[in-house]
């Protein structure tokens, strides 16, 4: 199944893209945007992100172009990170109050931003009130919301010293209160994170009423599914299929356009059967070849072939899929970091998200060209909204080790100069956005062969447009040959250097990307 017929589908579903107004195309279509409300804006001065902070800073999010906000989690948790839920109905009381939660998400749909809320299906926290229940009284109602196990037969089980992609974690199975020689418990994560049992009907029934909570009540408008390929063990994948088709089912009878977005990290083929249940999922994929071609400077994988193999193995099993494509997440080093603090390298990364197709998801800060290396908390930094922190709304609830005012130009520095980061992210943004064939049109190879470009072709209707990207250091010069000379006029650039298209022969200025039109069009 092509990109097109993908992308009808979703048009048809949820409506058609807008001539009304260009600039902001029909959802799910559309620019995402990842926000860590902790480190993102600080609304009542107490150093910690909150809803009011991020909703009085709506109006950059808007300005930025993206169409929807994915929202890490937001629950009442004791960590942090709040990955460790402790209650599935509330806001965090560091973040706010529920009011103040729907104040965010009516003033989010009056910017035309939907608002995705990070949904924790696979573990509770430690100290979630079913688990210490559970923990308590073998015979609790809750026991069985838990995955128990004696540890004489899990023995081979706890001398496993594996890790994965989404985790670090060697040990799988914990005791309780050291009771070493009683039933442990099933944690993929960590002993601070149990994995619930699906096998237990009612616990699927608790996260029916769950969704129906988000989706009525607080009228989120979708879901990101955290660790979706874990909500039974690794060796049940037909298992994990089958629950979010089951899940999907359920959220569909409470909001019938309810979007889902799963995040499998795994390799595509493991990730494709997921696609039964999950309308879009994050493409792990991509985001790693996009930057390791970046970084050499050669297209040696041939990216353009690499995804559309990763979508035909999607398209077995389904056709009723939309790509989310990024390039860094909470989970990973950031993107300058990745490439050594070269931001012209980083601009020609996003370049090519923004040109490729699917729903580009863009975390926040990669915009101001934050920086970020593991653990954790050091790629979860404060938005630097001011360099000399006046902002009234920075938060400060970290020291930020790799993004400061001496290594990021902050938000207030940039905003109003045209070559800056931001404002190369707002321009592509803007340009993709008002052109369909960038935001909803299929890939085509362009049969062009240099492994120092990553060129295509991308094709909605009538509309049809070259896109161009030299990763080198140096000028490229291509022909334009046989169908491609009809390409004839740059209508987009990254650089202001000269660009040179004459008779066919195209010169292309060291890591720049270009859009390239049909002008007069047939």
């Amino acid at each position: 199944m092509s990109n097109k017929s993908i992308t009808a589908y979703f048009l048809m579903l949820f409506g058609a893209f807008s001539c009304k107004d260009k600039k902001t195309p029909s959802w799910p279509l559309g620019v995402k945007y990842e926000v860590f409300v902790r480190s993102f804006a600080d609304g009542n001065k107490d150093g910690i992100g909150d809803f009011v902070g991020l909703t009085k800073r709506l109006d950059y999010i808007k300005e930025l172009g993206v169409n929807g906000i994915w929202l890490m989690p937001i629950m009442k948790s004791n960590s942090y990170h709040k990955y460790d839920v402790i209650d599935y109905k509330s806001i965090d009381p560091e973040y706010g109050t529920e009011a103040q939660f729907k104040t965010f998400v009516h003033e989010a749909h009056k910017r035309d931003i939907k608002v995705v809320v990070d949904l924790i299906v696979n573990h509770t926290g430690y100290h979630h009130p079913w688990f210490q229940s559970a923990i308590s009284d073998k015979n609790s109602p809750y026991r069985d919301y838990y995955v128990w196990a004696k540890k004489d037969s899990i023995e081979k089980e706890i001398a496993k010293k594996e890790t994965a992609l989404d985790s670090d974690n060697i040990n799988q199975w914990h005791p309780v209160k050291g009771d070493t020689l009683g039933e442990h418990y099933y944690g993929y994560f960590w002993d601070g994170m149990p994995d619930l049992n699906f096998d237990n009907p009612k616990v699927k029934e608790e996260f029916v009423e769950i969704g129906n909570y988000w989706l009525t009540e607080m009228k989120v408008d979708g879901f990101r599914l955290d660790a979706a390929k874990h909500i039974f063990t690794t060796d049940r994948a037909e298992d994990n299929h089958a629950f979010w088709v089951w899940f999907r089912a359920e959220m569909q009878k409470i909001k019938p356009d309810v979007y889902l977005v799963g995040e499998v990290w795994s390799p595509a083929e493991e990730v494709a059967p997921y696609l039964q249940g999950l309308p879009s999922l994050f493409n792990f994929d991509m985001g790693y070849a996009i930057l390791e071609v970046v970084e050499a400077g050669r297209d040696k994988k041939d990216i353009i072939k690499k995804y559309k193999s990763i979508n035909d193995y999607y398209a077995k099993y389904s056709t009723e899929f939309l790509d989310a494509t990024f390039l860094r997440n909470h989970d990973q080093n950031r993107v300058i970091s990745e490439l050594k603090g070269d931001i012209d390298r980083a601009k020609l990364a996003a370049a090519i998200l923004l040109t490729l197709p699917g729903t580009p998801y863009i975390y926040y800060g990669e915009e101001i060209g934050m920086l970020g290396m593991k653990p954790d908390e050091y790629i979860r930094e404060p938005f630097l909204w001011d360099s000399k922190g006046k902002d009234v709304y920075h938060t400060s609830w970290e020291k930020a080790r790799y993004s400061t005012p001496e290594s990021v130009v902050s938000y207030s520095l940039q905003k109003s100069n045209p070559v800056s980061i931001l404002s190369y992210y707002r321009k592509l943004i803007a340009y993709r956005n008002a052109d369909a064939s960038l935001t909803q049109g299929e890939l085509i190879h362009s049969d062009i062969e240099n492994e120092n470009l990553v060129t295509f072709i991308r094709k909605a209707g009538k509309e049809e447009t070259l896109v161009v990207h030299n990763l080198s250091n140096q000028p490229v010069e291509v022909k334009l040959f046989g169908s491609l000379r009809k390409f004839n006029s740059v209508d987009y650039s990254t650089t202001k250097k000269r660009v040179k298209l004459k008779k066919g022969l195209l010169t292309v200025p060291p890591l720049t990307s270009l859009i390239i039109k049909e002008f007069p069009r047939k």
